[in-house]
């Protein structure tokens, strides 16, 4: 066989998660074969060592026209019939099996119809079945000195499969088994892959989109989270089916998996402390049911517990890693992912201008507008003090952990900031400002969906102070200041400008709240504004700052007709920065990316699909409850037969001597009916 020639490649649902990164994997013109050096199940001929071209075609249920760089031609719905004619012009079949059920179905049916028309291949066919760990699930541990082992890929026949993944397991051995009767006609491979992230997310996705969003302070673990859930990169993935075609190996039942040993919790926590607070709360597993994101499916995998081990893929094949040692170890590399693929990016912004020109209204304007979070010199300086101060105050003295460390360290920082604000009339000089502005800026709140500075930096040098980097240092050898400063300098500067006579004319007019808040008394508001147009009129300011690094502000006249409130003046900023970049309904990147908000759906059966999951819920929901009351009751019953012995005796004992030591009180009448029932009890104590 030339293997020079360029094979056709057919994968089904082409836009599913798993599918596409396999398809875009594939569709690299050149694929460079390394095998010299690799000990596989074959000897290959030196003209192995050339350059495979691949073509991708396959399934899809989406009808629009969208453009699939890394797919030669999308079929869409096409019958069974017309499907057969295509998989029989096709060199490799790669049937993905991990999405939802009624793959199965049609993955069962493909290959069958391949094995009976076997006889009419023009050239040899590869038939590669992507299943799940999930037809591991409950297969028994294996044990040696009391140690439990890793599964392995030579411990296929053992393997016992969860009670909802049964035609899962039964495809397996099928196709396992067609692929032995004539194996230079027709080859097949069973390839079980460990949970899938990276590349935007799929059954880990609840987890990145609550931590993300924010607006839970714990990200929930299902259940313990002590199950250790074997996973695996779909890039990573995608290389071990690249190689497979390559080398086509003897062994037709591989393992893929990396070579983490992570729980869910440690997941879990990865992924908050990544993207969210950090903290994590562990809920009963049953309320993952309640989880629109999660399919039935999902949840059955986020309960998966299997230790397990890819060894063909470590003595067959060298395979270049993006995440060799799990999400856990790569959690930077795999945020950066799902943000860029789902276009979660974030609006970094700064409004400048006078006091009082309304920077505070517009600014208020483009956080609601784009979900961004308000940045206020004052309130984020208030907002550290009363955060040191909560760490010190929950933080035991006697305690010594990391806790205690930290309480320390809060300690001094207040200590810093209470003996520098007395040094500068209750206010931090600009060193500490740009210390608290840029812990700040650089939380995970403004990373995730971007902030708006109102009113700051006020001066060139604290601009430069607060934005400054190297722009001949690389990346590599940039310092960590520098590199923290290069991802939170604006991406957007509003310049908001007025007459000194609007502005005065405004001020008047404001609330006599709004003037005290703002401090615009008369006299110290000319100030503020004399000393505003003074450094403006140096050759130094704010804005000529953000014009050397080629951010050029978008400069706004602000006046009678053209107030802060005016909507043009909101439809000029939108023009300018674009569209939202998050979950809201603006975020059309993510459809071009391909991601459906149920993952992998296939259109046509999508409806029944999640009536089927809402009754399966609805089903599980109803017997987890019916488990709480069998539960309580039984308590209740075991409560009842514990207090039995106690009553005997407190009868027998107890009641008697009491009862007799009231009679005889309410016989003499003493001064202290009490201290008498006392004695009364300790004389005739039984």
């Amino acid at each position: 066989m030339d293997i020079l020639r360029d094979k056709l490649v057919f994968i089904n649902d082409i836009d599913s998660f798993t599918s596409k990164c396999i398809a875009k994997c594939l569709s690299k013109h050149t694929l460079e074969a390394d095998g010299s050096s690799e000990k596989e199940g074959r000897t290959f001929k030196s003209s192995d060592t050339g350059s495979q071209n691949y073509k991708v075609v396959g399934t899809s249920s989406d009808v629009s026209e969208v453009i699939r760089p890394y797919v030669l031609k999308a079929y869409i719905r096409p019958s069974r019939e017309d499907l057969l004619k295509k998989l029989m012009e096709c060199d490799i079949i790669i049937y993905n099996i991990t999405g939802y059920p009624e793959q199965v179905d049609e993955a069962h049916w493909a290959v069958t119809a391949l094995y009976d028309n076997k006889t009419h291949f023009q050239r040899p066919k590869c038939f590669i079945l992507i299943s799940t760990v999930m037809t591991w699930a409950c297969s028994e541990a294996i044990s040696s000195n009391e140690l439990e082992l890793p599964f392995t890929d030579d411990d296929f026949r053992r393997r016992k499969a969860h009670p909802n993944f049964q035609k899962h397991l039964e495809l397996e051995k099928m196709v396992g088994k067609m692929g032995k009767m004539d194996r230079a006609l027709f080859s097949t491979y069973v390839v079980v892959s460990g949970l899938q992230y990276g590349m935007g997310e799929q059954v880990f996705h609840l987890f990145f989109k609550i931590s993300w969003l924010g607006q839970e302070n714990e990200t929930p673990v299902f259940g313990e989270g002590n199950n250790i859930v074997p996973t695996i990169h779909v890039s990573d993935l995608a290389s071990v089916i690249k190689k497979i075609i390559e080398r086509q190996p003897k062994p037709n039942y591989l393992v893929a998996v990396d070579y983490s040993n992570n729980t869910m919790e440690d997941i879990v926590k990865a992924i908050a402390c990544a993207l969210g607070l950090g903290k994590i709360q562990k809920k009963p597993f049953e309320e993952a049911f309640l989880k629109q994101d999660l399919s039935i499916m999902d949840i059955d995998l986020l309960h998966v517990n299997l230790c397990m081990e890819g060894v063909h893929l470590k003595e067959l094949f060298s395979i270049h890693w993006l995440c060799e040692f799990g999400l856990v170890e790569n959690i930077e590399l795999v945020v950066e992912e799902y943000r860029q693929v789902r276009g979660l990016l974030p609006i970094r912004m700064c409004v400048l201008g006078p006091p009082a020109v309304g920077k505070t209204r517009v600014s208020q304007q483009i956080c609601d507008h784009y979900m961004l979070h308000h940045i206020r010199l004052n309130d984020t300086v208030s907002e550290t003090i009363l955060n040191l101060e909560c760490i010190v105050r929950n933080t035991p003295s006697e305690t010594e952990n990391e806790e205690s460390a930290a309480a320390i360290e809060a300690q001094e920082l207040l200590n810093i900031f209470k003996d520098n604000m007395e040094q500068n009339g209750g206010f931090l000089d600009d060193q500490l400002l740009v210390k608290v502005m840029t812990d700040k800026l650089t939380s995970n709140p403004c990373k995730n969906q971007g902030f708006v500075l109102d009113g700051f930096p006020k001066t060139y040098d604290q601009a430069k102070e607060l934005f400054h980097v190297d722009e001949h240092e690389p990346d590599e050898k940039a310092s960590l200041t520098s590199l923290c400063n290069k991802k939170i300098i604006p991406e957007f500067v509003v310049w908001l400008d007025a007459l000194d006579s609007y502005l005065k004319d405004r001020v008047i007019n404001i609330s006599e709240k709004l003037v005290q808040e703002h401090k615009y008394e008369q006299e110290h508001f000319l100030q503020l504004l004399a000393k505003y147009r003074e450094k403006n009129m140096e050759g130094e300011s704010v804005v000529n700052y953000f014009e050397e690094l080629d951010i050029n502000p978008l400069l706004i006249g602000i006046n009678s007709l053209n107030t802060p409130g005016n909507p043009l003046l909101m439809h000029a900023i939108c023009e300018r920065v674009g569209k939202p970049r998050n979950y809201g309904q603006s975020n059309d990147k993510i459809q071009e990316a391909g991601i459906k908000p149920t993952e992998t759906v296939n259109k046509a059966n999508k409806e029944q699909r999640e009536v089927e999951e809402a009754r399966q819920r609805s089903a599980h929901w109803e017997m987890w409850t019916q488990t709480l009351e069998e539960k309580r009751q039984w308590e209740v019953q075991q409560l009842e037969v514990l207090s039995v012995p106690m009553k005997t005796y407190l009868t027998q004992h107890i009641i008697t001597t009491v009862s007799q030591g009231l009679i005889a009180c309410g016989s003499v009448w003493p001064d202290d009916p009490i201290d008498f029932l006392a004695e009364y009890l300790i004389k005739n104590n039984p």
